[in-house]
């Protein structure tokens, strides 16, 4: 049967004027744009069509960083412009909207394998924040709320009163009310400086070479200022879980996190405040209980877009799964809050 083709991708390869006889194959996965691989001669690119969920603003957060990186001497895809010198190439609507950067050879890994990869992405997020700590930009807007605490408490209550009738119903009322307990002893962290932050360092948007060292970091739609506690909460959240984020219960992996953490602190060459450094102790435990709040709320809005069929029987079921894997990492985190502060204090 032959294949469909794709008239966006291709009026959007027509674009670029770097491109003179561009092949393309699709790269599989990825939750929010579609992405291809680009060959053109020796030349290789990634082209994507983008989520509308992102204000096309954010492209100018992406040259702004990713300029600095190149003159900084760390490696980082570069946007191309089209023909008409724009930084992303619109089809007429916002979901035909497509953007061209060059490629950066490498693989990437859903999980952290060993404490020597936590070392090298660790060490490279040091030296991304080193290179980025006196930048001069004034960050577009994402389009959406993203890791809004309060946000989410209120939509997990609103779909608990929504939702009266779901089966999974009480299930979600019982991690809600841990969850409010919990969230009752936090102290307040809003000393923290604001910095410049990539926001979604899942570790898988770390791009590693063949022998897994970090050699860039990729996906900079989320590129803003934050504290540093929630930038590497969410890294650590991610690195430091040795089980599947989709299974009931987490396994937080001290040697990965002190790894990551030495490597990244060895890296940066900025002075960090004693508050500042007792903020990131923090990090994973918040995280972690606003990830299990997003997705309890997803079990009662059966919204979650990357079921898992051979695993679960719904939606909903992987979604009360996850919640309670990040209860888990959270209440891990708060045991060894003390320990992590200790070594983060050096």
């Amino acid at each position: 049967m032959r294949e469909e083709v794709d008239e966006g991708l291709l009026a959007a390869l027509g674009r670029y004027p770097q491109l003179e006889a561009p092949r393309t194959s699709r790269i599989p996965g990825g939750l929010i744009h579609q992405t291809w691989h680009v060959e053109d001669g020796a030349r290789g690119y990634v082209l994507q069509r983008l989520n509308p969920i992102f204000s096309p603003d954010v492209h100018e957060n992406i040259e702004a960083v990713t300029s600095r990186l190149a003159e900084r001497g760390l490696e980082t895809p570069r946007l191309c412009r089209t023909r008409d010198g724009a930084l992303f190439a619109e089809l007429g609507q916002p979901s035909e909207r497509f953007r061209l950067m060059t490629a950066v050879q490498g693989r990437t890994l859903d999980s952290c394998p060993s404490p020597a990869h936590a070392a090298s992405a660790g060490s490279l997020v040091g030296r991304f924040h080193g290179s980025l700590d006196d930048l001069e930009h004034d960050f577009a807007p994402l389009g959406f709320v993203f890791h809004d605490t309060d946000r989410h408490f209120e939509q997990l209550d609103l779909a608990i009163e929504k939702h009266r009738d779901h089966p999974m119903h009480g299930d979600v009322v019982g991690l809600a009310r841990r969850f409010h307990e919990l969230r009752a002893s936090w102290m307040s962290l809003e000393g923290a400086p604001h910095r410049v932050v990539h926001l979604d360092l899942k570790f898988n948007n770390v791009l590693l070479s063949d022998s897994g060292e970090a050699r860039c970091l990729i996906d900079l739609d989320t590129l803003s200022r934050a504290p540093l506690w929630l930038e590497l909460g969410d890294a650590w959240r991610s690195w430091c879980n040795r089980r599947p984020e989709h299974e009931p219960e987490a396994e937080l992996d001290a040697e990965i996190f002190e790894a990551s953490a030495a490597a990244w602190r060895e890296a940066v060459d900025f002075e960090l405040g004693r508050a500042e450094i007792e903020s990131l102790a923090h990090g994973i435990e918040r995280l972690a209980l606003e990830l299990a709040v997003r997705f309890a709320a997803d079990v009662l809005e059966e919204s979650y877009f990357g079921w898992s069929p051979d695993l679960f029987e719904s939606a909903a079921a992987q979604n009360l799964s996850r919640a309670r894997g990040q209860l888990s990492l959270h209440e891990q985190a708060l045991e060894t809050r003390g320990a992590r502060l200790r070594f983060l204090r050096g």
